[in-house]
């Protein structure tokens, strides 16, 4: 079971959402945040979404860490990146999970984005690494690589900043990462559609008369 929660801020978008099933049943997919939003923000999603199918679909990559580092190269290679002041530092921040049906593990690689699990009550936080896709002035290190064992009836969420960075409320703040998991616990029983109706008439109500500062995905599957 899954759903996702996609509210750009205009028309196009900076964040995107990719999925893929390969040959062997592993479930791969991603929430990703790229650099702006509206046209220059859509203009990456695009060169994300074909990046991610040429090193998953067409090369084959399938461990986490090994896609995101691959996919840092493509877009430093791609967007011409050098790192030299003044020039431009697009890219893009992402949540990637892997999981293998036939073992029921799952892989999570970040960028910046976490991975929260909701089981029996607890929310089991995966930090991601603190870099960026696409170059980053401090020593770029590789990607690391965290697996999990799933169980039955685990509810996985994927997002980007967006839904948390919303102003809105009595005293025109953050939602808040706090708020947004405790949010999530409340509902992590019900049903996709319920959950999906919501986490959008939420931050609809947070938001009120406030106008929507960033791009909002959310990706939400039950295991």
């Amino acid at each position: 079971e899954s759903f996702v929660l996609y509210k750009p801020k205009d028309k196009v978008s900076g964040d995107f959402y990719w999925a893929y099933l390969t040959p062997g049943n592993k479930l791969i997919w991603a929430a990703v945040d790229c650099t702006g939003h509206g046209v220059p923000g859509a203009f990456m999603s695009m060169v994300g979404n074909s990046l991610l199918n040429e090193i998953v679909v067409e090369n084959e990559i399938e461990e986490s860490d090994k896609i995101l580092n691959q996919l840092r190269e493509s877009v430093i290679k791609a967007l011409k990146q050098t790192g030299e002041v003044g020039k431009q530092k697009d890219g893009m921040d992402i949540a990637l999970c892997v999981w293998d049906k036939n073992t029921n593990t799952l892989q999570f690689s970040g960028a910046n984005n976490p991975f929260l699990l909701l089981r029996n009550n607890e929310c089991i936080i995966l930090k991601p690494d603190k870099m960026p896709i696409g170059y980053y002035s401090e020593q770029m290190q590789p990607f690391t690589k965290q697996v999990i064992q799933l169980m039955k009836k685990d509810t996985i969420y994927t997002f980007t900043d967006g839904y948390e960075d919303q102003f809105g409320g009595p005293n025109e703040k953050k939602f808040m990462a706090k708020k947004f998991r405790e949010l999530l616990l409340s509902i992590q029983y019900k049903s996709m559609p319920d959950q999906k109706d919501i986490l959008d008439k939420t931050i609809e109500a947070w938001k009120g008369i406030s106008d929507q500062i960033d791009d909002i995905c959310v990706i939400v599957v039950r295991i």
